[in-house]
């Protein structure tokens, strides 16, 4: 597995933000032991960017450093530490900008502060184009005043003076360490944002240079870290059992028989709250004990009675012949029409229909959800592993009726997200219980919890119609997407933008949609609408290119450059509504860098230079997503019974024109593709009776090792702002490997999961 980078073409939550002076945003103090803090005041990237322009405004301490006297650095990580490395990317950036060797920095998590943090999150690969250039002036604006205070003492022009490795130099041969600079340094008037020197990219250090994560050791050994480690003294063991269907209700439950078990120090009904957009706490019941496994066995002697509602009537069969229901009948609204698509599939030279499905999927992360709660005195103490404090926070003041200025909460280590942290159901669940109990309590799912109860990946259902021209060209395309929602609104994660691509590429094209109701909870799953967007929308252009006689590396090249001229926004047609999933954002689609992912994947995996023995094949498939694209090729065997190996997975992907750390950003890609994998290969989500089927690993299977595969990783470096690579390397693998098994077996898979389909041949 290689990766290369190629040239191309104070506690208080809640509270509200300080209006500051453009000149003030940067503050300095002293420390205890004779060291020096800088806390700098910045605004997320949109007012960044634009400082120079803009008018005195509204900042918020974003980041702080703190120098001590031996030459040590401690840089605070403010967002949630989930498993992609931020923990490493943002003090990177600004200790490179510092001008301090990485080996003397210590790196610490900062704790949930809305006055002090801004955008403390984790999720939609958001923090590196959200931190980029605030991070750099952080440090940029530290070093600054450092060389202030070294020219000061000299008594000579700023201009004479450099840094490096936590040194200021002056022309004369004079050197002076940060550390012996801490009392100078805090004296200095704090630097204008907008005018503060950066460093060029050329003389970066840190940035670029492939580092270690910083918990690595404390992760290996075994030390506490995670919110599933968290004790406190005197702490309470906690479960919470939800009826089995969605929306169910309690009844009755022999509460007062559970509360004479061994080690069962509290059980009661908790009733649920409305409206659950705000609260997320559904109705339950509550078993509170010494051990987490007296907690557990009170549970399996509970006996609930549960009024179900409505989504009891609910399954996947129910779905699946209600999507196919809506097919045959005009779509529910437009969301895009270019064209005429009936005239020009009328005149194609061949047609292809096809329907793709993708199910719904559990998120199962390998921590399952806790949090550890100590409500005293009307204020409450929160340590939990969420990829959202804000919305956390405010949830949980909404569900206790107190302010969030009396909320505390540290954030813990993620045992994996992928976007199931985005939503704090566990975190407002540990909140109330703890408001019935006098001592801490620690709230842990089981895996069958997990599962059962998630946010899941929405299913859904592509009706394609497509035409090629006697030259090979695509002329027509048509998508009948049905979903879940209500009216014009999708359920979560569940839409269709009518900019996804190929919208803008071919001149005839309709995009519609139609939705069902849904009781089930949805929520963003790593690269929320694409990872099964891409799978059918690859798809059908896989097809299209095979009916067209044209190699499918070539056919995406084709198409990419018919790419149709800027023009302003055009009138919706009538009933026509914005897609949703945020998977691209207002920016045109660029062309010329999706381009050259394909190329560049196609050059790496040798593509159509060897000859494969019967039953392997090679797929390809690209897509943009979180602003950043990709392309991926697979090759895979697919033995005579239809058992399917990946071979191998080569990804090129272009975030810009900066890797911050190019370790994380090869595993980051690596993971991405094998996630992918292991969704398309064996897991589904089957609703029954509106509740989940699957219980655990050995019905949800995640990829074994004996399924891994290598992963060649390169990124073309380009002239654009770094972006975040969390989600975007996940979608283009799946139909990459539905492709490769097409060309294997001559099978086509357009029905997910992969392990459904008999893809045995002859």
């Amino acid at each position: 597995m290689t990766t290369s980078i190629k040239p191309s073409g104070g506690n208080a939550p809640g509270r509200t933000s300080s209006n500051l002076d453009r000149r003030n945003f940067f503050k300095v103090s002293s420390i205890i032991g004779g060291g020096i803090m800088f806390s700098a005041y910045i605004d997320t990237l949109g007012a960044a960017t634009a400082w120079a322009a803009a008018p005195a405004g509204e900042f918020t301490a974003n980041a702080f450093v703190k120098i001590f006297p031996d030459g040590t650095v401690q840089i605070v990580a403010k967002n949630p530490e989930i498993g992609q490395g931020v923990k490493n990317m943002l003090p990177m950036i600004i200790a490179d900008e510092l001008d301090v060797e990485w080996k003397s920095v210590k790196v610490e998590q900062g704790l949930f502060d809305m006055r002090v943090f801004q955008n403390q999150g984790a999720g939609g690969s958001t923090a590196t184009p959200s931190n980029w250039m605030p991070m750099r002036r952080v440090g940029a604006a530290a070093r600054a005043m450092l060389v202030t205070a070294a020219a000061n003492s000299w008594k000579v022009p700023e201009s004479e003076c450099s840094t490096s490795a936590g040194v200021v130099s002056h022309t004369s041969g004079k050197k002076i360490k940060y550390g012996d600079l801490c009392a100078l340094a805090a004296s200095v008037p704090a630097p204008d944002l907008a005018t503060v020197k950066l460093k060029d990219p050329k003389d970066f250090k840190i940035i670029g240079t492939s580092q270690k994560g910083v918990d690595n050791h404390l992760v290996v050994t075994g030390k506490p870290l995670y919110g599933i480690d968290m004790t406190l003294p005197g702490m309470l063991y906690a479960c919470f059992h939800k009826c089995p269907v969605f929306g169910g209700k309690v009844v009755s439950a022999n509460v007062d028989e559970i509360k004479a078990m061994p080690g069962i120090k509290h059980a009661f009904v908790v009733d649920g709250l409305t409206p659950l957009q705000l609260t997320s706490l559904v109705s339950g019941v509550a078993i509170v004990g010494d051990s987490w496994w007296q907690v557990q066995t009170a549970r399996k002697k509970l006996n609930v009675t549960w009024d179900e509602g409505p989504t009891a009537t609910q399954s996947s069969v129910g779905f699946a012949a209600k999507s196919l229901e809506l097919s045959k009948q005009p779509s529910q609204r437009s969301l895009r029409k270019d064209g005429d698509f009936d005239g020009a599939l009328k005149s194609a030279a061949k047609t292809v229909e096809a329907a793709y499905f993708y199910p719904f999927i559990s998120h199962a992360p390998l921590e399952p959800q806790n949090t550890t709660a100590h409500f005293k005195d009307g204020k409450l103490e929160i340590w939990s592993p969420t990829q959202q404090p804000q919305s956390g926070s405010r949830q949980v003041a909404a569900a206790l009726g107190i302010p969030e200025t009396d909320l505390t909460i540290h954030i813990s280590r993620s045992g994996g997200g992928f976007g199931r942290r985005l939503s704090n159901d566990y975190m407002i669940e540990a909140a109330y219980i703890a408001t019935k109990v006098p001592v801490p309590v620690k709230l842990l799912w089981t895996r069958e919890d997990d599962i059962q109860h998630d946010f899941y990946r929405p299913a859904g259902w592509h009706y394609f119609s497509g035409g090629v021209d006697a030259a090979g060209k695509l002329i027509a395309w048509r998508d009948h997407f049905v979903s879940f929602g209500e009216g014009n609104a999708f359920a979560s994660s569940a839409g269709l933008n009518g900019g996804e691509f190929p919208a803008g590429f071919i001149p005839n094209l309709a995009l519609d949609a139609s939705v069902m109701p849904l009781g089930v909870p949805t929520g963003a799953m790593r690269a929320p609408g694409s990872n099964g967007i891409a799978f059918a929308i690859q798809g059908f252009i896989d097809e299209l290119a095979h009916a067209a006689g044209k190699d499918p590396v070539q056919f995406r090249l084709d198409l990419l450059a018919n790419q149709a001229p800027a023009t302003p926004p055009a009138a919706p047609p009538p009933g026509a509504t914005p897609g949703g999933g945020g998977r691209g954002g207002p920016q045109r689609y660029d062309a010329a860098r999706a381009t050259g992912v394909v190329k560049a994947v196609a050059e790496r995996s040798g593509w159509g230079k060897t000859k494969l023995p019967k039953g392997t094949g090679m797929g390809v498939a690209f897509h943009f997503s979180h602003a950043g694209y990709f392309a991926e090729v697979v090759q895979a065997t697919v033995s005579k019974d239809g058992a399917v190996k990946v071979d191998k997975v080569w990804v090129v992907g272009d975030i810009g024109s900066q890797i911050i750390n190019p370790i994380h950003a090869e595993n980051q890609t690596q993971g991405g593709a094998l996630d992918g994998i292991a969704a398309a290969l064996g897991q589904e989500i089957t609703i029954d009776k509106g509740r989940v089927v699957q219980t655990n690993f050995n019905n949800f299977p995640l990829l074994r090792m004996k399924q891994s595969c290598p992963v060649d990783v390169s990124f073309l470096k380009t002239d654009n702002p770094p972006t975040g690579l969390g989600e975007p390397s996940l979608p283009p693998v799946i139909p990459a490997l539905c492709s490769a098994i097409f060309a294997a077996t001559g099978k086509r898979v357009r029905t997910l999961p992969i392990s459904k389909m008999d893809l045995s041949w002859s």
